[in-house]
């Protein structure tokens, strides 16, 4: 009579074993798994339910982390006009660890920009803990304010707050004071503030050129346009892709189809 070696015979008694058990384990009744905070908020429409079941998780970190959650729900809620509720969300977050990080701050304040609540968005900017106040936050106002620009709002912004503070202005605030200024129509104010950011110490980068550029070449001021483009070439900055689109598409307006042919080959060397 053949036999299994002691190993084989060990392994089969263990499996039958295990089948055993596992058979011996009385079924459970399907459960449906609760769903999840951020599915919950992206589904529910009623803007009080959001409200509240914003506010019940406002120490939820899958919650408090994730960028899109925050966005989507104030945005909602201003659809909905409930500015109260935005209102309510946002101090609240302030008052909790988070509200101590800027970065977290800068958050706020765009929300409340994107909201259309200027007055809470620079009152958040003008509270917050001095020693956590940098450019960052500096700038998260300055676009807040950008959103729907003013000369005096702007130009008091820019000329009181830096010194106030002690805030060091950088190629991003001068960008978004010189795209502000020509959205406003004020071009020849907007080159001067790129010949300020230089005095700054600060290199006028491709973003600067670009917004110049395509703001003087939709005001018909091509002269200047084209002058921006040769002064970006000499100073080395390079442009990007909606730089020459710009460009091309200025060359196209003008009847110049063989020479915007001649910068869109030029374009995809480059790139």
């Amino acid at each position: 009579m053949l036999s299994l070696p002691p190993t084989r015979r060990f392994f089969f008694r263990s499996c039958s074993s295990i089948a055993t058990t596992v058979a011996s384990i009385p079924a459970r009744p399907n459960q449906k798994e609760p769903a999840p905070a951020l599915v919950k908020l992206k589904s529910e429409r009623d803007p009080e339910k959001l409200f509240n079941l914003f506010k019940s998780n406002a120490s939820n970190t899958l919650v408090i982390e994730n960028r899109f959650a925050f966005q989507d729900t104030v945005s909602r809620l201003a659809g909905a006009r409930r500015f109260d509720y935005i209102e309510e969300i946002l101090e609240h977050q302030k008052t909790l660890p988070q509200g101590r990080r800027e970065g977290f701050v800068v958050r706020i304040i765009m929300l409340y920009g994107k909201a259309g609540m200027t007055k809470h968005a620079l009152d958040t900017f003008h509270n917050m803990d001095s020693s956590k106040r940098t450019v960052k936050s500096f700038n998260a106002a300055l676009k807040v304010l950008s959103l729907k620009p003013e000369l005096h709002t702007i130009q008091d912004f820019l000329g009181h707050v830096p010194f106030k503070y002690g805030v060091e202005m950088d190629a991003v605030s001068f960008n978004i004071a010189i795209k502000s200024l020509c959205e406003m129509g004020f071009l020849d104010k907007a080159s001067l503030a790129m010949k300020e950011m230089e005095k700054f110490g600060l290199k006028p980068d491709v973003v600067t050129y670009t917004t110049l550029i395509s703001a003087f070449y939709k005001q018909d001021r091509y002269v200047v346009g084209n002058g921006l483009w040769n002064h970006m070439v000499l100073k080395g900055c390079r442009p990007n892709l909606t730089t020459f689109n710009v460009r091309i598409q200025f060359l196209v307006n003008r009847g110049r189809a063989w020479d915007a042919n001649d910068l869109n080959d030029n374009k995809l060397l480059k790139t």
